[in-house]
């Protein structure tokens, strides 16, 4: 398969209740705007990571969403976006961010942190790992922000918000909190269970900064705690 040619829909096998969705937003201006772009992109010899751009939407079906990790950009380096917000293919050494939420997420401060950064296992057990924007060009952040993403990430957000309960949202950062009006609503709305967690990004840029420090937060706690009293097992 060319790089073209896996960009194409019939070459993404999205998990259960994603599909209406997805193929909206592929049919609507924006989304013909958008695969235009990306071809365009790739045709004039540009690399674009992931090579899988919804595997968050092939891992795990709508269903099952117990909670929601919003990113902002793929990683932008070779060999590590593997389509799920900050997870990277194992291997690949721990970005920041990543070493940061496997700091918050022990449960000892000297517990030892994972040997790997992929994050497969939590997709596939019900949290949805997903970037507003979700493709990039190789050493170019946020080189395709604003072309088209966001109205799908949006439209994504709003359909677990209205479908999946319980559900935890962890919006890490200004880029993710500004979507919580759209969860809170959506969700109060269709009369759903949601929990709205808000922290700074746990970039080392911000992580131990006032607002509200990533470090310390306690996110994964509250989660657990939050999801059992509802009869449900982690998910992290």
């Amino acid at each position: 398969m060319d790089n073209l040619q896996r960009w194409e829909p019939e070459h993404w096998g999205l998990a259960d209740g994603w599909g209406g969705v997805v193929d909206a937003f592929l049919s609507s201006t924006t989304g013909l705007r958008l695969a235009s772009f990306i071809r365009e992109r790739l045709a004039a010899g540009a690399t674009i990571y992931p090579p899988r751009p919804f595997r968050a939407l092939e891992l795990t079906p709508l269903h099952k969403v117990r909670a929601v990790i919003l990113g902002q950009d793929p990683y932008h380096g070779p060999g590590q976006a593997e389509g799920l917000a900050f997870s990277v293919r194992p291997g690949v050494k721990l970005p920041p961010s990543l070493r940061n939420i496997f700091k918050e997420l022990r449960s000892e401060p000297d517990e030892p942190l994972p040997t790997h950064g992929s994050l497969v296992d939590w997709a596939q057990r019900g949290v949805l790992l997903l970037n507003t924007s979700l493709t990039v060009e190789d050493g170019l952040p946020g080189s395709h922000a604003k072309k088209g993403w966001e109205v799908l990430t949006d439209a994504l957000l709003a359909e677990v918000a209205a479908r999946a309960s319980p559900c935890v949202y962890m919006l890490w950062g200004a880029h993710a909190q500004a979507k919580a009006p759209l969860i809170e609503e959506t969700a109060a709305r269709h009369d759903r269970e949601a929990m709205v967690l808000l922290a700074n990004h746990p970039s080392p840029l911000s992580a131990s900064r006032p607002p509200v420090p990533f470090l310390g937060c306690g996110h994964f706690g509250l989660a657990r705690e939050w999801l059992a009293a509802r009869g449900y097992s982690s998910v992290f």
